[in-house]
């Protein structure tokens, strides 16, 4: 099975999408992950799994923001491989063009 560190810029809609089902509350403390890395920094992570990998996505602020306003249908199929920084933001109800 191939285990994979992810930093929120990298995630795919489709990890985020395993990530709000499994986390559709948002993670608590007792389901973070910690470890050190190469560099002796202490990582934060949250595990989410699929058929052939592990996934440990690194949290942040930044991906509790993501989580919550994430909703599968504004992904097309073909975007579901691409890193969510790479894909335009569409616009949230509320936001208005100054």
């Amino acid at each position: 099975m191939k285990r994979v560190i992810v930093d929120y810029k990298k995630l795919t809609p489709e990890i985020l999408s395993l990530l709000v089902d499994k986390y559709p509350d948002g993670y608590d403390d007792d389901q973070v992950i910690r470890f050190k890395n190469a560099k002796n920094e202490t990582i934060e992570a949250v595990e989410v799994r699929t058929d052939d990998s592990i996934y440990l996505v690194k949290v942040s602020s930044r991906l509790e923001n993501t989580m919550a306003s994430f909703e599968e249908d504004d992904y097309d199929e073909e975007d579901f491989t691409d890193p969510i920084a790479e894909i335009p933001e569409k616009p949230m109800p509320g936001d208005e063009e100054e």
